[in-house]
């Protein structure tokens, strides 16, 4: 059986394939797109450059030598490659659990195509199982709280070391469980409206194009519409 770490590095690998050397690409976060970046590493000169989504990635990407630049700099990148922690048959995710989501949606925004890699446990057909990141400017957090409440919703402010989180924009992150999203662009968009709000962390406007599916039986991949 391999294990979750070997299913990321398979998964990591096989995103290389989408990659015309030379380019610029955009560059997620998480424990999955490490796994990216050491395939990057491994083929030195691959690519000239990257958009990084978090802190903690562009530190990764430099350790191994490749450069990170502004978004502000570059227009478009053909490649956006980063992991979920849910996508549904529609290539719909749930993203932020490694509280990046902002600067993820962001980046990918900007890319021609969204490439996810993920091991098969993150293959849902609802969205919701996984708490529902909402990255949120502090002092709106109670009163956006209240509003995931009458929707049936459980949220609670993401703590580190018994401390609200401080994302890489400053802000919160709550963290809303409870919920079955059925109609992820029309929940993305609403959330989205509410005052206070950053950034929900539904991604169905920047929706995966393809998901690289880490199995028992090697990479499956799966195109959305």
């Amino acid at each position: 059986m391999l294990s979750q770490d070997e299913l990321k590095t398979m998964v990591g690998q096989a995103a290389l394939q989408y990659i015309h050397p030379g380019e610029i690409v955009g560059v997620g976060t998480g424990s999955t797109v490490n796994r990216f970046i050491d395939a990057l590493a491994a083929n030195k000169g691959l690519v000239r450059g990257a958009l990084s989504s978090s802190d903690a990635t562009s530190a990764r990407l430099r350790s191994v030598g490749i450069p990170v630049l502004g978004c502000n700099e570059v227009a478009r990148v053909p490649l956006y490659v980063d992991g979920a922690d849910e996508i549904d048959p529609h290539g719909y995710m749930v993203k932020g659990g490694g509280a990046a989501l902002t600067r993820e949606k962001i980046v990918a925004a900007q890319a021609d195509l969204f490439v996810c890699i993920a091991d098969q446990s993150k293959l849902v057909q609802t969205l919701g199982s996984f708490p529902l990141p909402v990255e949120v400017i502090p002092m709106a957090s109670e009163r956006i709280m209240q509003q995931f409440r009458e929707l049936g919703g459980h949220p609670t402010i993401r703590l580190l070391d018994g401390q609200p989180l401080v994302t890489d924009n400053g802000q919160s992150l709550i963290d809303v469980r409870g919920l079955q999203i059925t109609r992820p662009l029309e929940f993305e968009s609403m959330v989205n409206q509410w005052p206070g709000v950053v950034t929900v962390g539904v991604f169905a406007f920047q929706k995966a194009a393809i998901c690289l599916v880490g199995t028992q039986n090697g990479v499956k991949t799966i195109r959305y519409g």
